[in-house]
């Protein structure tokens, strides 16, 4: 199924310009039975919209859903990836890009959960990583500055020093961006955080989603 997905995915440019850029990223937590937290892994997705170039938050949804796929390292996408399009359907207005905190093509079928959500519904996607799943570069130390990454011989994105005293980021086309776009969308959309903002509020967003659905639990339970 990879491989297939990774035959489809677009490695160039087919963007529209964009005015709408979001970010989607997961939280889990198992829900508690009997006054323990022994029962089934819940996993939330957030997908955050936000006004492009000036990063303003504008709206978001969200899907929650048992977990169905165990933990396993270069699988993740049939993990998480249900999740992300579920709340992605929601949404009202659709963005012109999506920023998953995942890999995108760097990966070692060439089909991580930003390249397996993108052509699965057919958007430009970039993946955003804290770290690397394969290939190698060299580490950049200045702030702003990025390296290559290559796998078996190819071009597979970037490491992003975004900030001072910070590990950088990975950053990679998911599918319809190329190489060079992702890390310029990339940078574009960071402020005063290490993450770009679609993530970073992303993430933000699904951990109080998260925190809300625990204490209802607990309060309901």
């Amino acid at each position: 199924m990879q491989e297939e997905i990774a035959s489809k995915a677009i490695i160039e440019d087919q963007l529209r310009a964009l005015s709408l850029v979001a970010g989607a990223d997961q939280a889990f937590f198992r829900e508690a039975t009997n006054g323990n937290t022994e029962g089934r892994e819940i996993m939330i997705s957030a997908v955050v919209v936000l006004e492009y170039p000036s990063m303003k938050f504008l709206y978001h949804s969200s899907a929650m859903m048992p977990v169905d796929f165990p933990y396993i390292p270069g699988l993740l996408s049939f993990r998480e990836a249900p999740a992300i399009i579920e709340a992605f359907h929601k949404l009202d207005k659709k963005p012109d890009l999506l920023l998953i905190d995942g890999c995108g093509i760097n990966h070692p079928r060439f089909a991580g959960l930003a390249t397996h959500v993108g052509v699965l519904l057919d958007i430009p996607t970039i993946g955003v990583a804290k770290n690397i799943l394969c290939g190698s570069g060299t580490i950049p130390s200045k702030p702003g500055e990025a390296n290559l990454i290559r796998y078996h011989g190819r071009e597979v994105g970037y490491y992003l020093k975004s900030k001072k005293g910070c590990r950088p980021l990975v950053v990679a086309p998911g599918h319809k961006v190329s190489l060079d776009t992702s890390l310029t969308i990339v940078k574009s959309c960071i402020r005063k955080y290490k993450l770009p903002e679609p993530t970073r509020l992303a993430h933000l967003c699904v951990n109080k989603l998260k925190k809300d659905e625990i204490r209802r639990l607990t309060t309901t339970g």
